[in-house]
Formats: C-alpha cells, structure tokens, sequence
C-alpha cells in the first residue's frame, strides 16, 4: 500500500529496478547532474551503489557531477574516495573532494566554482555539454507522472529537462506529506525572458511537483536512505558576539526608519555563526520576520514557533537531524509557513533586489578596504567557493559580511591589509561585522572604511600592526585615494610569523 500511494503513474510500475542496476545505465565520460542542494534532497541509493561497483572492481569511469550547491556523503565524498569525478561544478563542502580539487591527491579533480543563481541558466545555454543523466530523489511520483521532491530543490527542473535520461529515487524514508511544500518556475531565457512575477516572500507561483515526460524516466528505484544532515558546532562565544552585533546594527536600522522588521526579509548563509544569527534574533525588539533564503537552518524553525517570525523561502531544508525530526513531526504546522523554490529564483538577482532582501554571508577574510574572500585560503586553496553568496550581495538592499577577527586561535588576523583572492569587492560590502563590532560602510571613501574596519572590527592585537601599515600606505602613496604597499601587504602573516612585524623590519 505504501508503494500505491508513493508511485501513482502506471506507465512507471513497470521501471522499478535497484539501485544497482540503474547505477549501470551510467557509462564513462557521462556528465550526471542531480537534485537537492547541501545534503538536503540529494539521491543516495544509486551513487552509493556506483561508488561499490568501482570499488569492487567491476568497473572503471570518469564522470562530471553538476548538483545544486553541495551534496551529500553518499555522493561527493563517496564519488572522490572512489576516484569518479573528473570535473564538478558548481559547489562543494566534502573534504576528500576538497583535497581532490587541492591536488593533495593523486588524481586532480577540475573543480569550476560558479554564482549558484546562474548555473542553472547556463546550463541550458548549452555553456557546459550535454547532460546525460539526472538522478532525482522524491517523495512520490503523481498520478499523471509529477515528481514530487524532497527537502531541497536547487536545478532540478532543469537537469530534468535537459537530461536524456532521468533516474527518480523514490525514498520511502521521505514524508510523502512533502507534496505541497514546493513552488518550481520554469523560467523562459533571455532575450524572451518576462519577469518573475515574485511579489512578496510568501507568495507561490508555480507548481508543486518537477514536470517530466513519463518517457524520459528510465528507473524507478526505491529508497529508504536516511538524510545525513551535517551537525552544526555549537554557538561560542566568537559566533554569538558577531550574531549580538548583527542584531545590533539591524535594530539601528528599524530605529533610523530605515528598515521596517515586518517588511525587510532575510537571507543567511549556512554555518554555526548563521545559525547564531538567527538564534541572535530571538531576544531581539524586531518581530514578524521573514527569509528569503538559499537554505533553512533550524534558527528559522525556532523564531517560527516563538512566533517571532512568519515566513521563509528557501530552495533547501539544511536542518539538523533534531531539526529535521521537529519538521516531519509537524508538516502541517509548517506547510503555511514556508516554501522551497528552485535555486534559479531564490538566488534570482531580480527577485533579490526587487524584495530588499538584507543579505548576510561568512567571508573567510576581508581586506581595511571592504574587500571580501569568502572562498579561497591563502588566495590558493580553495575551501568551498563562492556559492551564493555573490548572488545576494551584488543585489541586496544591505549587504553585511560576517567573520571571527581572528582564526588558527588567534595566529590570523581575519582582517587584513588586502584579501589574497577576492570575490566580493567593497562596492559589493556594505557592512562588515566580526565579534569586535560592526562597520557600516555606506557612502564612505576607501581611506574612510579603512580607518572604521580597524577600529571597529580588527582584534585588539593585530589593530596597531594594521593601523602603522595604513598610515606608512598613507604616507608612501600621498594621500591616493586606496593607499596600499603592494611588496608588503600580501606578506602580512609571513613577516609577523618571523619577525614579529607584519612590515618585515
């Protein structure tokens, strides 16, 4: 009865296979695209099973993987170890991928980091290939051949629609009771593309399960994996002091008019400070909250049933296993209270600037100008990428970048002279917060925001050593409008390691 209710096209009863044989209908030199973004809604049982049969011999294959944003173990982790991947695109958050991308192994992975909000556009410009297979992950599949999905969304319309087969996942783990939750848009591309008829953060557009032509699904295979969210660190006191400045400048805000709580929605990256961000705002004066997210963290979930806020918009439900639990026991409780859309509109720069949505994102670093790298280390090694971050921040109504002062317990100056990469630029960073304090940036000159970024955001430690380099930049450059001493400011951290100054005297 289970399987009735789950698998309702009759044309499709006739395509369940397992996770193994379906694995085998993917062939080397396939480019695989899948649902879900961040471990939420990813497939499980056939990358699992792909990964076994390379591992156990049977076969040998390069493939490139597309998703949304990150994936989960069973598939970026898993598909690394077993030395799968020849390219991915266009996100990341496993470590063996991450070594893999780093050549700290031996078979190098071409990793493109890409704004999650044009990928999907892209893709079906044609900029990347063709795309072979998609791997779906649902609920349930509708009587006339809809596909119900998960806990996140990200590009699967698309990969459905581009893909010259489609492999559903049918995860009887997942709440069949999921059906309602989403709002998927096909988008028409430019030059014929009309506007997103998105008004406010709550409103539903489209339909409630992803469009496929019955023909195109070639297996069905049934599931039972469990979602493996990634645990969050609790909150210290680093996180909560950057979440009470945060607060604290958006209470500013509503008290100088300039925001209206009830009105402005919120969007947060994903992490333990995000996640104290949202917790931040439940002691706060500010009321009737809403997001306007790449993802739900279970922050979110909290300020709803405190009644704090009313709505939120997500493309993924990256909860905690506790948070996840706290979902399903209570679907209906959420289904007026929240909505997953694809990544292509929540990440939409004309839906973002349309609703003025104040964006907050973790930055790895950020420079005394207001530049910001919120992807690389050492401007070399890159950690995650860029996601979509640059989506929100190019297009915010108030664009805050948030990060620790220092890192490496105290051995890193999070604010530096000049960030080594750079993905957001100060046009792009209106406020800057650490757990020091915050510096509103807005209308400031380059000189301005330098001297406001070292007072208010740098540790007390590194605040003198970045005070001498801006004044001798000063000095050296006659008053130029962005001072810097180009032989001196990438060497911060060396020379402060061996001569105890960041100027290598």
């Amino acid at each position: 009865m289970e399987l009735e209710n789950r698998l309702r096209c009759a044309a499709l009863k006739g395509r369940l296979l397992s996770a193994d044989e379906a694995a085998w209908m993917i062939k080397d030199g396939m480019t695989v695209a899948v649902s879900g973004f961040t471990p939420a809604g990813c497939p499980k049982a056939v990358p699992l099973a792909l990964a076994e049969q390379v591992r156990s011999g049977k076969r040998t294959l390069k493939l490139t993987l597309f998703s949304g944003a990150s994936t989960g173990e069973e598939l970026d982790s898993e598909w690394a170890s077993a030395d799968i991947i020849a390219r991915r695109a266009p996100y990341m958050t496993s470590k063996a991928l991450r070594a893999a991308v780093n050549g700290a192994t031996e078979e190098e992975i071409a990793y493109t980091d890409l704004h999650l909000g044009e990928f999907a556009q892209n893709a079906r410009y044609g900029f990347y290939g063709p795309l072979h297979v998609a791997i779906i992950e649902a609920a349930a599949i509708t009587k006339d051949g809809g596909i119900v999905p998960t806990t996140a969304l990200g590009c699967s319309q698309t990969w459905i629609d581009l893909a010259e087969k489609v492999i559903v996942e049918l995860n009887l783990h997942q709440p069949a009771e999921l059906e309602g939750f989403h709002d998927i848009v096909r988008l028409q591309d430019p030059p014929c593309r009309e506007p997103v008829p998105l008004a406010h953060v709550g409103q539903r557009i489209g339909s409630t399960t992803l469009s496929c032509p019955p023909e195109k699904i070639a297996a069905v295979v049934l599931s039972e994996c469990e979602e493996k969210p990634r645990p969050f660190p609790d909150a210290d006191a680093v996180s909560e002091g950057i979440a009470h400045n945060i607060v604290r400048f958006l209470v500013q805000e509503k008290a100088a008019g300039r925001i209206s709580a009830d009105r402005v929605p919120l969007q947060s990256g994903v992490g333990a400070v995000a996640n104290a961000v949202l917790l931040g705002l439940m002691d706060s004066e500010l009321e009737h909250l809403s997001f306007y997210s790449e993802v739900m963290q279970d922050g979110i979930l909290d300020l709803m049933d405190a009644g704090k806020a009313d709505f939120a918009s997500a493309t993924s439900l990256s909860l905690s296993k506790a948070g996840l639990e706290r979902l399903f026991d209570n679907l209906e409780h959420y289904r007026d209270r929240l909505v997953l859309r694809d990544s292509e509109i929540s990440n939409n720069a004309e839906v973002i600037r349309r609703l003025g949505v104040i964006a907050m994102n973790t930055a790895v670093e950020a420079d005394i100008y207001g530049n910001v790298n919120s992807s690389q280390m050492n401007g070399t090694t890159v950690y995650n990428g860029i996601g979509g971050s640059g989506d929100y921040a190019r297009n915010a109504l108030i664009s805050i970048f948030m990060t620790p002062s220092v890192a490496k317990g105290g051995k890193v100056s999070c604010i530096v002279p000049a960030v080594t990469h750079v993905d957001h630029t100060e046009h792009d960073v209106d406020v800057l917060v650490t757990e020091q304090g915050f510096a509103d940036l807005r209308g400031l000159s380059p000189k301005e925001r330098a001297r406001v970024i070292i007072e208010r955001c740098a540790h007390p430690d590194y605040r003198p050593l970045l005070a001498r380099y801006f004044e001798e930049a000063c000095a050296a450059t006659h008053g130029a409008q962005t001072p810097h001493l180009l032989d001196r400011c990438f060497s911060f951290h060396e020379n402060l390691a061996r001569t105890g100054s960041m100027l290598g005297e």
